[in-house]
């Protein structure tokens, strides 16, 4: 509580308030790109749907290529924290193996394509704003970098042709990975996703090996 006894509560339903538009603004933005592409969705159009006005929209966003973006951030970071979440919790577990903590967290990774294809389809079948491939690629390689280090436990030392072969493997399980959200997304159902997941998962263990 504020010193004049609401200023905390104030500034909380204020906050809330300033969600609410965003979480609006971002779920009829999702929408209207799904229905019409980036390049033919029009401001007018999410304005509408989301019942908010487009001073709030440029005031959060900037405009249609900042609410792209925004849903983008969003998608990617959840993908991160429960790929993180996931090897934070086998490690605890007991699991020292590289490539059981790889697969820990490309089944966590793998199943935010599921839990939110909608997004996830917008992203894979579409073109966004410009810069998007951009930012998608350096996405990419900040992913294969992590995923380089992940496996840092395999066939030989950090160096030389140890360390060539995990930064190779990396790249190519993390392609493996990054087409396989496509399919996951667009899967009739959540037990054909887990299907997919599963068999996408000892394929990255065959080819690990």
């Amino acid at each position: 509580m504020g010193i004049n006894g609401h200023g905390e509560g104030g500034g909380g339903r204020q906050w809330a308030r300033a969600d609410a538009t965003r979480q609006a603004l971002l779920q009829a933005a999702q929408e209207v790109f799904a229905d019409r592409g980036y390049s033919d969705a029009g401001i007018a159009e999410i304005v509408e749907r989301s019942g908010i006005s487009v001073g709030s929209l440029y005031h959060h966003y900037g405009g249609k290529a900042g609410l792209y973006l925004a849903l983008w951030e969003d998608y990617t970071r959840a993908q991160e924290e429960g790929a993180t979440q996931a090897v934070s919790a086998a490690r605890k577990s007991g699991e020292r193996d590289p490539i059981a903590l790889f697969i820990a967290g490309a089944r966590a990774y793998l199943r935010v394509c599921w839990e939110q294809r909608d997004v996830a389809r917008l992203f894979h079948e579409g073109e966004g704003p410009s810069g998007f491939s951009l930012m998608r690629r350096g996405r990419a390689r900040q992913w294969i970098a992590q995923n380089t280090k992940l496996l840092r436990g395999l066939n030989g030392g950090p160096d030389g042709a140890g360390g060539r072969r995990r930064e190779v493997l990396s790249l190519v399980l993390t392609n493996v990975i990054g087409e396989a959200g496509r399919e996951i997304a667009g899967a009739e159902s959540e037990q054909a996703a887990d299907e997919i997941i599963e068999e996408v998962c000892r394929i990255l263990i065959r080819l690990a090996d």
